[in-house]
């Protein structure tokens, strides 16, 4: 199929990779995202190599690069401290490193740029209320009162998307896992070159972002899924650490700013039935939101995009896509799914524990293989 008309909905990383990629196909693209200020999270992000492949084939490899840290190794630890393991990871293009670690602001900023570069249309500010698929298109009516008329629907809306409610009203929904993730920025240490693992029932990494700053994750058991009001969430924050290594609890005297904590309950699904009714397609978090233990959500979704243009240009028609492009992502995004998941049980006591290094390398090799 050529030359569609194509509505995103959800203006992320899922969303503007999406768009990217099929302007570069010669579709019409139209980026809709609620957030009138189109802000994301200030801390930052792991991005492995099938990111950077995925960056290269994409055409915004140098611009991704140059703004953030690469590094070629993952070292894990024991929660004292002790290095038990150098993970190496695996390089996808050539000349290139093997990962990325870069502040969310600064990855929005590329992929924002390239979309609206590019020729898509982002409108903020704009949720779609009414989508009605006619057959032939897919009549929406948005929140401003406008309308519009599309070839397709793409429901990029992340984990808790309302497009996935309309579309699939009986699909599972997202589920907490009993833990959460906390994040924070710190000044980057000059011989921080990797990211650093921590193993323990508190897992916690050191992520390198820019020259001048580096973020820590912690994630901990939540029973409960209790409310942290933002008033005191440094403190809070700042407990979950008590018990961990000496460097760490070091480090956590630096966490002063109520504001500068990000926290979030960690929820996941996977939608093992269909991904797609009529002309309206799902991707990245909307069908298989995962917890972040092996950095992989933001990979998934960004391969969801590359994969769903690439069978829009094989078939005929948009449900013969669809089912194409499910039929290929299904094995992968579900082995990242219950993997992370698996480390995530381990953590709690739920399952068994997992170790990470060992998972970390299964998972660079999985995730090498094509798309």
């Amino acid at each position: 199929m050529k030359n569609l008309n194509i509505l995103i909905i959800g203006g992320g990383i899922g969303g503007l990779t999406a768009a990217i990629a099929l302007r570069g196909a010669g579709h019409a693209v139209t980026v809709i995202e609620k957030d009138p200020d189109w802000s994301v999270y200030g801390v930052g992000i792991i991005q492995q190599g099938n990111v950077i492949r995925a960056m290269d084939q994409l055409g915004l490899l140098e611009d991704y690069v140059s703004a953030g840290v690469p590094f070629d190794k993952v070292a894990v630890h024991i929660p004292d401290g002790t290095l038990v393991a150098e993970v190496p990871s695996p390089r996808l293009a050539e000349g290139y490193p093997a990962n990325l670690g870069i502040s969310r602001p600064a990855l929005h900023k590329v992929l924002g740029d390239a979309a609206i570069g590019r020729g898509a249309e982002v409108r903020l500010g704009i949720k779609a209320p009414r989508i009605e698929d006619r057959g032939d298109a897919v009549e929406v009516g948005f929140s401003d009162g406008s309308q519009g008329r599309y070839d397709i629907v793409i429901g990029a809306d992340g984990v808790y998307s309302e497009t996935r409610q309309a579309i699939l009203p009986d699909a599972p929904a997202p589920e907490f896992t009993g833990q959460a993730v906390w994040r924070y920025n710190f000044p980057r240490p000059d011989d921080l070159d990797a990211l650093h693992v921590y193993n323990g029932p508190i897992g916690i990494g050191l992520v390198p972002i820019s020259r001048e700053l580096m973020y820590m994750y912690v994630t901990t058991p939540e029973p409960g899924n209790p409310f942290y009001p933002r008033d005191g969430l440094a403190a809070a924050m700042r407990g979950k650490l008590a018990h961990a290594a000496p460097s760490i609890r070091a480090m956590a005297d630096q966490i002063t700013d109520d504001a500068g904590v990000v926290y979030r309950p960690l929820e996941a699904v996977m939608l093992d039935g269909p991904w797609h009714s009529g002309r309206v397609v799902l991707l990245g978090d909307a069908v298989h939101a995962t917890t972040p233990h092996l950095g992989q959500g933001a990979g998934m979704a960004v391969e969801d995009g590359i994969v769903l243009t690439e069978e829009l240009g094989r078939h005929d028609t948009p449900e013969a896509a669809f089912a194409a492009y499910r039929e290929r992502r299904l094995d992968r995004c579900r082995y990242i799914v219950e993997r992370s998941l698996a480390i995530c049980h381990g953590q709690l006591g739920k399952g068994p524990p997992v170790d990470n290094a060992r998972a970390t390398a299964e998972m660079f090799e999985r995730v090498a293989q094509p798309i």
